[in-house]
């Protein structure tokens, strides 16, 4: 039986894979995707963490793009492309881990609602609402102001606030599972909850889930950087945090283009890129979508 669960998962992978690289803007956002990663990994490699330092710049402040420089200099004569080489690391480790959280939150009482009726899943359903039309982004300026700067609760005020939608996604899709007659024929059988949630509802909603994650990480990663340009930042050097000094240092008077106009490329490039793998894998996922689009 083993055996031809195998087969059958190596079938379905090679599915999968060949109807995803038949998305040409999927392919482009993941290979985006795959570039980011890398260079985000290896750069400890090529940099050292004090570049960061106010007090490494050795360079004339504001200096447009040249030789030394390609991509100029800030305030404090460092290189922006170093800046921005090692402030991948702490935008793209956010946005992984927030969107992580958010969809851990999400799952669970998403299919918690969905699966739980009577009054539990009603007090989990207002939970969720509740924090629905709460104002996401005030409200994690608020957790951020009041917890601290660091990274760690910059990631847990995006993750606390971002995960209604998920959950009310996968309510649905658990109501839609759970309303299957496989799943009465295993409350026949005695399944509990447990086997129910974790071996019938998890696996069928997992595919959407991996869908919204990759729109999820966009998310949080424009998140991070509105905060860190409100002044919430990680105490870390950040696409947000540059941009944030570009606007203190009045690099848009002083004709700075490049501090401006390079930080925000790189956040709009990466949550692009997001955004289109995301797109990809909920066409790919969703049947509905397949047909629609064949």
């Amino acid at each position: 039986m083993s055996g031809v669960m195998w087969v059958r998962r190596q079938r379905a992978l090679r599915r999968f894979g060949s109807e995803f690289r038949a998305h040409r803007a999927g392919m482009v956002g993941l290979a985006i995707l795959l570039v980011a990663v890398v260079l985000a990994l290896i750069a400890p490699l090529f940099i050292d963490a004090g570049v960061t330092n106010v007090v490494s710049g050795t360079r004339e402040k504001m200096a447009p793009p040249s030789i030394h420089d390609p991509l100029g200099t800030d305030e404090s004569g460092r290189s922006v492309l170093l800046m921005i080489w090692w402030g991948s690391r702490t935008s793209l480790l956010i946005g992984f881990l927030a969107a992580l959280l958010s969809m851990v939150i999400g799952t669970t009482f998403g299919i918690a609602a969905g699966h739980f009726r009577g009054w539990v899943g009603a007090i989990i359903l207002r939970i969720t609402d509740w924090f629905l039309v709460l104002p996401s982004l005030v409200t994690a300026l608020v957790l951020a102001a009041i917890l601290g700067g660091s990274t760690a609760t910059i990631i847990v005020a995006i993750g606390v606030t971002s995960w209604p939608s998920t959950a009310r996604l996968i309510r649905a899709q658990t109501l839609a599972v759970e309303a299957r007659p496989y799943i009465e024929r295993s409350l026949a059988l005695g399944a509990g909850h447990w086997h129910i949630t974790t071996r019938h509802v998890f696996p069928n909603v997992a595919p959407l889930l991996l869908a919204s994650t990759t729109l999820e990480v966009a998310s949080a990663i424009v998140t991070e950087s509105t905060l860190a340009f409100l002044g919430v930042s990680a105490n870390k050097t950040s696409w947000g945090t540059m941009l944030r000094g570009s606007y203190d240092w009045g690099a848009a008077t002083a004709g700075a283009w490049w501090y401006i106009l390079l930080p925000g490329l790189c956040i709009v490039l990466v949550v692009m890129a997001f955004t289109l793998c995301g797109r990809a894998l909920e066409s790919v996922l969703n049947p509905r979508l397949r047909t629609r689009a064949a």
